[in-house]
């Protein structure tokens, strides 16, 4: 197929390097032209801005928008709507707040416009290992974008088989579903940003009482100088909490067994915060969730070995930088 894709950073770039080695015809826009020429020279077609990038797609076009949410999406989802033609597709694949796709679908819908969200997960590693897509909006939209979904999801893989009913939707185990109408899909992402909050949080506590067993507090005989990459590695293989996280956890510390270059400030991009509202508003108890969310606000006070950790699993799977709030 051919697509435009808008916003090239961290994962923008490796969404248009993945669809360009399944030989999909690629043309990308960012501000920063640096990122655009980058691209060109594996293979992409430029764009000098929005009009450009519209001119170079044939219809029924379909544009895939990669940046922050809020202020910078809703702006060029506005540009985008003036510019291109009815039939064509706007594809939202950053984090963006559910309501807000339902809100702007309605407007494209009025020019002719379709609208897909999709929760895009994968971070820094998308290219190598693909990407797991939760999709949201009018089935027929999905269905004319799925050979772009069916590039850039992981596949199969090695993974076991779940036993599903028969006459499942297969594409669930290719690592990619539509999850529903406008909204659905960065519902679905929205908590699974949640959850992963919490799992990081645990990891990150259980680190830290492992790391503070050596405590002069503690009476001598009950002291362990524990080895916290050989336990992050042999959790790994074959324990029941082994996870991606925990992979990046041995890494983190194969590597720097003090963390010693992470502060412990750990930032928190938004989900999180909207997962623990869904909360509220469905009146589902969600402790874990809101615990691991504090934690973060904490975290920005004093530093604790485990925020390292969770600091380093961020940069791990995302290449998250750690940031201090502003006051």
């Amino acid at each position: 197929m051919q697509i435009g894709v808008i916003g090239l950073g961290r994962m923008g770039g490796n969404i248009t390097r993945r669809l360009m080695q399944g030989d999909h015809r690629c043309v990308v826009y960012d501000r920063d032209p640096t990122a655009v020429t980058e691209l060109i020279k594996g293979g992409a077609a430029g764009a000098k801005d929005l009009a450009d990038l519209v001119d170079q797609l044939e219809r029924p076009r379909a544009v895939w928008i990669m940046l922050p949410a809020g202020a910078t999406t809703d702006d060029t989802v506005a540009a985008l709507g003036e510019i291109l033609d009815p039939g064509d597709t706007v594809i939202d694949g950053g984090n963006t707040f559910y309501r807000d796709d339902i809100r702007r679908a309605k407007t494209l819908q009025g020019r002719g416009l379709t609208y897909v969200d999709i929760g895009t997960s994968g971070g820094v590693w998308g290219l190598e290992r693909g990407y797991c897509m939760m999709v949201g909006g009018d089935k027929a939209a999905v269905e004319h974008i799925d050979p772009i979904l069916k590039t850039l999801a992981p596949g199969s893989g090695q993974i076991p088989r779940t036993h599903r009913p028969e006459g499942s939707d297969p594409r669930a185990e290719l690592g990619y579903i539509h999850a529903g109408p406008v909204g659905a899909g960065h519902f679905v992402k929205m908590v699974h940003n949640g959850i992963e909050y919490g799992l990081m949080q645990a990891y990150a506590e259980g680190f830290d009482i492992l790391r503070n067993k050596g405590s002069e507090a503690l009476a001598e005989d009950e002291r362990f100088d524990l080895n916290l990459p050989d336990i992050a590695e042999v959790w790994r293989r074959g324990s029941v909490i082994s996870s991606w996280l925990l992979d990046l956890t041995a890494q983190a510390l194969a590597g720097d067994a003090k963390l010693e270059e992470y502060t412990g400030a750990v930032a928190d991009s938004g989900e999180g915060r909207w997962t623990i509202e869904a909360a509220l508003e469905e009146a589902v108890p969600a402790d874990v969730l809101a615990a691991a969310l504090f934690a973060r606000f904490r975290s920005r006070e004093a530093h604790t070995f485990g925020e390292k950790l969770l600091s380093a699993m961020r940069f791990g799977f995302g290449g998250h930088v750690e940031q201090v709030a502003k006051r």
